[in-house]
């Protein structure tokens, strides 16, 4: 009996030294970084200056490979011409630990800008590819952290490339703003940017949030941001006909067109530049005697709305005038041939 009392007690401290154990693990696990974030990151010994001279990339440790735990990498990318920025764009495969309540707390990449200490972005986990980053001088730093626990993979690879500030015939200086550029200059800029936010910070950077704020703030004007839909069409389904049939006869088919040259608003910007309509087109087979007179036209038009950014100069003053408006386009809904 006393021999059995002994054991029972020392499997019971053994259970609570492995409970302390766990807890101290859990301790460790929601705690640690926190502290590691403050201190390791923060750190200029693990600073690396890349001095940028042409396109290149930097990646997590054996990337595509799992990256090791315990681990803080600061690299400050540094343009040798101060007048260009740095481009970063991610590679597809990426992959961290996953964040805990939407946050990176654990393993992560942070971009900050070095100017002003902004950090443009932080990212973990592995459902999205984090979105293209843009310098706003000849600077930008990147950091990787990543902890004791679950470390991931592919982790990450980061391509860097050189952008050079638009610039004019006429000698100007290197940090033209965007609103004294030329139109057709300026049009050519705003075709690089994929979200309104990204061309409003590229326009406006240091007021850019007051400026998407007012873009947004509600008018008393109604917009017709839903398409205008006439009556349900009767044509025959074309794609269970023969494939022949499908790609060469007259149809509504999709188009992209320039919104300056179709509106012909050549004192005006639009963002998207293009949209996709539906025009006329394919084959006719309606031919007697001359087969090119034999034309496929719209027998039936709607004008439909579609929701664009609209710039324009501000008359007399410095800067553009900024609006979301709806633009009326064509587009054919039947189409026959005639000759």
């Amino acid at each position: 009996m006393l021999l059995l009392g002994l054991l029972l007690l020392t499997s019971a401290l053994a259970g609570r030294r492995h409970g302390a154990a766990a807890e101290s693990d859990l301790s460790s696990k929601f705690a640690f970084p926190g502290a590691k974030e403050q201190n390791g990151v923060q750190d200029p010994q693990h600073e690396k200056i890349i001095t940028v001279t042409s396109n290149g990339s930097i990646h997590s440790p054996k990337f595509p490979h799992t990256y090791p735990r315990n681990t803080v990498l600061v690299w400050r990318l540094v343009a040798v011409d101060e007048n260009v920025w740095i481009q970063l764009t991610f590679d597809e495969r990426f992959g961290l630990e996953d964040p805990e309540d939407d946050i990176c707390k654990y393993d992560f990449v942070e971009v900050e800008e070095p100017s002003d200490g902004t950090v443009l972005g932080r990212w973990c986990g592995s459902s999205s590819v984090p979105s293209r980053q843009i310098s706003k001088g000849n600077q930008i730093r990147i950091r990787f952290v990543s902890d004791e626990y679950f470390p991931s993979q592919p982790g990450f690879c980061i391509h860097y490339t050189l952008l050079v500030p638009h610039h004019t015939e006429a000698p100007s200086p290197p940090s033209l703003p965007p609103s004294a550029l030329p139109l057709d200059v300026l049009n050519n800029a705003v075709a690089g940017f994929s979200t309104v936010e990204e061309l409003i910070r590229y326009l406006e950077p240091d007021r850019w949030q007051l400026d998407l704020e007012d873009l947004y703030r509600p008018t008393w004007q109604l917009l017709g941001k839903a398409y205008i839909h006439g009556r349900k069409s009767r044509v025959v389904d074309l794609n269970l006909l023969k494939e022949e049939v499908r790609l060469y006869s007259c149809t509504p088919r999709n188009f992209s067109v320039s919104l300056r040259e179709e509106l012909k608003r050549t004192d005006t910007i639009f963002w998207p530049l293009c949209l996709l309509v539906k025009r006329c087109g394919g084959n006719c087979a309606c031919c007697h005697q001359n087969c090119n007179e034999c034309q496929c036209i719209p027998t039936k038009v709607t004008k439909k709305y579609h929701e664009v950014l609209q710039l324009k100069p501000r008359s007399g003053v410095r800067g553009l005038h900024k609006s979301l408006t709806d633009v009326p386009l064509e587009h054919h809904e039947e189409c026959d041939c005639f000759s």
